[in-house]
């Protein structure tokens, strides 16, 4: 079992945890998070939000919302192609910390990197920090209810693809579909399994099917 990291212990306050979700995805946006709890409201339930079921994580990501202090950063597919995803996942992060309205503090970053251009913030980057820090558990939560519920809204559109089922990942099922379909404007282009099909971008995106 992982150690849990005796987050409470940085500063300056107060303290920031940062996450991102989508990275691996072959389709849409990155988000990110930032969150800073405000009391001990239900923070032990908190963990990697890949580990908790959907209707869960929805209640945990309201009530984090509700009783805590939280921002969120989108980068889109065009900053994703054109930064590649390691870059617009820290610049999701970056906007997900400025979305907080503080000026200075202390970021708990998901991971093994610091994000750039941040001053007047100290940072420690936490690898597995979802499993082993509240902060980041709970930014992991919100980022991924938030981009799970675009990708939902992006299936309404794009309804070759499952994405209210894949969220965009590679799943067999969207790499079948994109094989037969081609791809879409939400896939990411510069993407292994999907930059091969380039060339069959969909002429009718938005046709449902």
């Amino acid at each position: 079992m992982l150690r849990k990291f005796g987050w409470r212990k940085l500063t300056p306050a107060p303290i920031i945890g940062v996450d991102e979700v989508g990275r691996g995805c072959l389709a849409g946006p990155v988000y990110a998070a930032a969150v800073i709890l405000k009391s001990e409201t239900d923070t032990r339930h908190y963990t990697d939000s890949k580990l908790i079921s959907e209707k869960r994580r929805e209640e945990l990501s309201l009530s984090i919302r509700t009783h805590h202090r939280y921002g969120i950063g989108i980068a889109s597919v065009e900053e994703i192609e054109q930064l590649n995803i390691l870059k617009a996942s820290l610049l999701a992060m970056a906007r997900a910390v400025q979305a907080l309205g503080v000026e200075s503090g202390h970021l708990l970053v998901d991971g093994k990197f610091r994000i750039p251009n941040m001053p007047g913030f100290e940072q420690t980057p936490l690898v597995k920090g979802d499993l082993r820090a509240a902060p980041i558990s709970a930014a992991s939560i919100v980022a991924k209810v938030a981009r799970d519920n675009l990708m939902n809204e992006l299936a309404q559109t794009y309804g070759h693809y499952g994405f209210e089922k894949n969220k965009g990942y590679g799943t067999e099922f969207h790499r079948s579909a994109i094989a037969q379909h081609g791809i879409c404007a939400v896939h990411r282009k510069t993407f292994l399994g999907v930059r091969e099909f380039v060339a069959t971008l969909e002429p009718r995106q938005g046709t449902l099917v």
